[in-house]
């Protein structure tokens, strides 16, 4: 039997907090092996509970969601963990920071449970949880925030083809999208992801797409 994904709650909010873990508990592929309230507990569970999934709320004291969630995922951080952001925010300023800071997937405190577990689920397994619609959103907001600053197509270390997939995944189109445009199998197209992200060392689409505005592959 396959042992579940283990899951700590960050938030301030106990109502919330044990809400979330009830909810996550009742589930034999879920468990939950921490709760918190702040991030700077946050940081110091994740590093003596090396849980599967943190799911972390933004705006909390002593260290804010989104510093905590640089300090566990990003850029530099050796063992970065998978982090779900999860807020009473919609697509603001918020999204864009906790994409920076290293998240894996964003989601709304007013979602249904079952998308609660679906996130959850998803981020554990490596992969973002942003739908392209989603995607095309947030990069049509904040593209100009995430524009080149060093290095350009040149220094992309991917074969001609993976370069156009790399370019699509930014433009906010899902694998069956791609396959279609590409006229390419659904599963030539996830091998073409997968080969991308381990080529840039990169945890998931979401940062994919940052990645390719920073190198002006898309504008």
């Amino acid at each position: 039997m396959t042992a579940p994904v283990r899951v700590l709650v960050c938030d301030d909010q106990a109502l919330i907090r044990t809400g979330f873990a009830t909810i996550i508990d009742a589930q034999p592929d879920l468990e939950v092996v921490g709760e918190c309230g702040d991030g700077r507990a946050a940081v110091e569970l994740t590093g003596r509970l090396n849980p599967d999934v943190v799911v972390m709320d933004v705006r909390m004291p002593v260290l804010d969601g989104i510093e905590a969630t640089r300090l566990l995922a990003g850029a530099g951080v050796a063992h970065p963990a998978k982090v779900l952001v999860v807020t009473t925010f919609n697509l603001d300023e918020y999204v864009y920071e906790a994409l920076r800071a290293g998240a894996s997937g964003f989601l709304l405190k007013d979602a249904p449970p079952s998308l609660l577990l679906h996130g959850i689920r998803t981020v554990a397994a490596g992969a973002a949880l942003l739908a392209p619609e989603v995607t095309r959103q947030l990069v049509g907001r904040y593209a100009e925030r995430i524009r080149p600053t060093g290095g350009g197509p040149a220094d992309v270390p991917l074969t001609a083809r993976e370069l156009e997939v790399l370019r699509l995944i930014a433009e906010g189109l899902s694998n069956s999208e791609i396959a279609a445009s590409l006229v390419i199998s659904h599963e030539t197209v996830k091998t073409y992801v997968s080969r991308i992200l381990t080529k840039l060392d990169l945890r998931d689409r979401v940062q994919a797409v940052v990645y390719a505005f920073r190198h002006g592959l898309v504008t």
